[in-house]
């Protein structure tokens, strides 16, 4: 399947022979199985969690990690399916990445051999959902204010709290949960989502990733037991590690969402007419779509150089931020450019710029709004940190 932009920069040409086969698989799956029913399921706000077998099938949930039945794919591959997933739309790469790359790569990363032996393989084939509970109602952007509280009682722990803005958690049967221990030390744990006094309740009322379930959680009284703590984590260093995962793939994901709005726009470029002739013919549409294209590529080949850093294990925080603060800011930037150029039509179901318009908008907030990146950013420059 060939698309518009590629006949004209052949990024393929940089990606080998499996990558490109990943790529492919992602770009049918959600051709297929996920463009025929997005916009019904964003009108509706419904999650199609009959999908999450299939994508398992693909090999997708935990794809770039490796044992416990994940397929251990690189960074680009990984990059190049949450970019195919988000041109479909962002709530299945949101998915991808709460499931993977957040509740997968926590305990991949930080659990105990029993914590993986026991939920890895589930969530790698759809048979368990998880989640990843670190945000707070009073904001996301300082977690070291949580007041979430984990505490001893004998051989046990039990925790009290709040979280917001959770990815899957109503439907979740495992989550990740960040506290604070009675030393005020940040700690990990394994939470069954059928333990007593959890609770998840979806967030209503928005206009945003409307075909994905984000939720408030209530932890009242959540007795665990001592082997429930994420051995490996310790410190803020332990979330900090699995969001850095999950921001990874939203550089991907969200030129994925541009790539969809400035296909539409250059398909529209060329069949509507004003004046006497295709709207493409007309200096000033060839000057804004050639301004979006070039925004695109550029993000594009900043993601494969992320990517390929990646692979070696040279990729830092900062270039992180550096990618998913100009992969966003640009995809809105394409969408808004693509809605004007569609006209009235623009704003309507019959094309997909508004709804990867308002998914975006989420996507500049959460794994860190783009002033939480301008300040990485701007401490990797100045060795100056400028938080408070």
């Amino acid at each position: 399947m060939t698309l518009l932009v590629d006949t004209v920069f052949d990024l393929d040409a940089l990606l080998t022979d499996e990558e490109r086969g990943w790529q492919q698989r992602a770009r049918a799956f959600a051709t297929e199985r996920i463009l025929p029913v997005i916009e019904d399921d964003f009108e509706n706000a419904h999650f199609r969690r009959s999908l999450v077998p299939e994508l398992a099938a693909e090999g997708f949930l935990g794809m770039h990690l490796s044992g416990y039945g994940c397929a251990g794919a690189g960074a680009v591959a990984y990059g190049l399916v949450c970019h195919e997933l988000e041109a479909a739309d962002s709530g299945w790469r949101t998915f991808v990445s709460v499931q993977g790359s957040l509740a997968m790569s926590a305990l991949h990363k930080h659990g105990s051999e029993e914590q993986k032996s026991e939920w890895l393989p589930r969530l790698a084939q759809g048979e368990a959902i998880g989640c990843f509970g670190l945000t707070e109602p009073a904001g996301g952007s300082d977690p070291a204010a949580m007041t979430t509280r984990a505490r001893r009682d004998g051989g046990d722990w039990v925790l009290d709290g709040v979280k917001r803005w959770i990815g899957l958690a109503s439907i979740a049967d495992v989550a990740v949960i960040w506290a604070k221990d009675d030393d005020d030390v940040v700690r990990g744990f394994v939470v069954p989502t059928s333990t007593p006094g959890f609770a998840a309740t979806p967030i209503a009322g928005k206009l945003s990733m409307r075909a994905s379930i984000q939720c408030d959680v209530v932890l009242d009284g959540v007795r665990l037991p001592a082997e429930a703590v994420l051995p490996g984590a310790q410190g803020l260093s332990g979330p900090f590690a699995c969001l850095n995962e999950a921001r990874y793939g939203i550089v991907w994901g969200a030129l994925g969402a541009a790539r969809s709005c400035l296909e539409a726009a250059l398909g529209r470029a060329r069949t509507r007419e004003v004046f006497g002739a295709p709207i493409g013919a007309r200096q000033l549409v060839q000057g804004k779509l050639a301004d979006m294209f070039v925004e695109y590529e550029k993000g594009m080949l900043l993601a494969l150089h992320l990517g390929r850093l990646k692979e070696r294990g040279a990729l830092t925080p900062a270039q992180i931020s550096a990618g998913k603060l100009n992969s966003v800011r640009e995809a809105l930037q394409i969408a808004r450019e693509a809605r004007a150029l569609l006209g009235g039509d623009g704003v309507t179901s019959a094309f997909p710029v508004m709804r990867h318009l308002a998914n975006l908008e989420s996507v500049r907030t959460y794994e860190g709004t783009d002033e939480i990146h301008q300040l990485v950013l701007g401490r990797a420059l100045t060795g100056i940190a400028a938080f408070s």
